[in-house]
């Protein structure tokens, strides 16, 4: 059973739902992007998104390019993971990546 984050009731945009699907599609180049922009960074649904985009996009870059080279280019279909936490932040929804989540929390990121 998942939990919904608790965060302060907030109205999420389509714009914010769009810049979060973009983090995750493009990350890490956007999520750098969107640190950079005041009236971005600041929105908490974006934020929450975007900082697990980066740290996912990093450590996607990190890993899947050794099992993909291991595996003949199979291993990178786990770049796919990034296009569903796209779709799923396009809906609005608030996404829990299993030890991601909990870092980016505990370092008090979002």
């Amino acid at each position: 059973m998942s939990e919904e984050p608790v965060y302060a009731e907030e109205e999420i945009t389509s714009d914010d739902k769009l810049w979060a699907a973009l983090a995750y599609f493009f990350s890490p180049v956007v999520s750098i992007i969107l640190l950079l922009m005041d009236d971005k960074k600041d929105r908490p649904f974006i934020k929450a998104h975007n900082v697990q985009a980066l740290v996912a996009g990093i450590v996607m870059s990190i890993v899947v390019v050794p099992i993909a080279a291991l595996t003949l280019g199979c291993g990178s279909i786990i770049f796919l993971l990034m296009w569903y936490w796209a779709y799923k932040a396009y809906q609005g929804e608030y996404i829990e990546i299993p030890v991601i989540t909990n870092f980016v929390k505990n370092q008090g990121w979002a």
